[in-house]
């Protein structure tokens, strides 16, 4: 049985992650539940790790996924586990190739920095399979991600994040942001009055501030793809 703030950070991290397609920064985690310090998130998903409901990925920062969720959570609308294992569908046939009824091909249209900025590319590189849960309504296309500036959301160099193809975007978002017309970066945005504040998700990057006629937001962050 589950205490009251770990069920709370359970549920956190799950709207979070199937918003974003990333799991919250302790930073996040910790402000969402009121704490005063980070040792305290850290016991918490130490606790829920040890029942079994997230599991922690090896050599990657901060990032976790989802195993399980308590009955209290998953009988609430808009619940369902991205990762946990189930049995197959019924109304998918015995022979069939669950990738292709299960994934869609997405333009990968060159790299996006989560550093310092770089120029953005707007050619096809190749595709990538993405699974149709990810993807909601609108258009979409994949970016490969360079740096290591998104490192605390669960975002590495080398992977491939999916984005929604959108001009707007809410407080914390995180969305690939063309800088002057002429650089992209993948951070979260933050807007304050008429200027723009692009935040790393990583201690060593600085925050970088900007007038709102200087950033155009070209998509947000629905995924993520990890090859190991």
């Amino acid at each position: 049985m589950l205490t009251k703030k770990q069920l709370d950070l359970l549920e956190f991290i799950h709207k979070r992650v199937q918003r974003d397609g990333v799991p919250p920064s302790f930073d996040e985690m910790k402000e969402a539940l009121d704490l005063r310090s980070k040792s305290g998130i850290h016991r918490l998903i130490t606790a829920l790790e040890e029942r079994g409901f997230i599991r922690r990925l090896a050599h990657r920062a901060r990032a976790l996924e989802i195993v399980k969720l308590p009955d209290a959570m998953a009988g609430k609308p808009g619940f369902s586990p991205r990762v946990i294992d189930g049995d197959r569908p019924d109304d998918i046939p015995a022979n069939a190739n669950p990738v292709a009824i299960a994934a869609v091909e997405l333009n990968v249209m060159g790299r996006i920095a989560a550093g310092v900025p770089i120029a953005a590319i707007s050619e096809v590189s190749h595709s990538v399979a993405v699974p149709q849960t990810m993807l909601g309504q609108g258009e979409h296309y994949a970016l490969e991600v360079k740096g290591d500036s998104m490192i605390e959301a669960g975002i590495n160099n080398g992977d491939v994040v999916v984005i929604r193809e959108t001009s707007v975007a809410d407080n914390g978002d995180i969305v690939v942001a063309l800088v002057e017309d002429q650089e992209a970066t993948l951070k979260r945005y933050r807007r304050n009055g008429s200027t723009i504040a692009l935040e790393a998700a990583n201690p060593a990057y600085e925050t970088r501030i900007f007038r709102d006629d200087q950033v155009k937001v070209q998509g947000r962050l629905v995924g993520l793809i990890r090859t190991y």
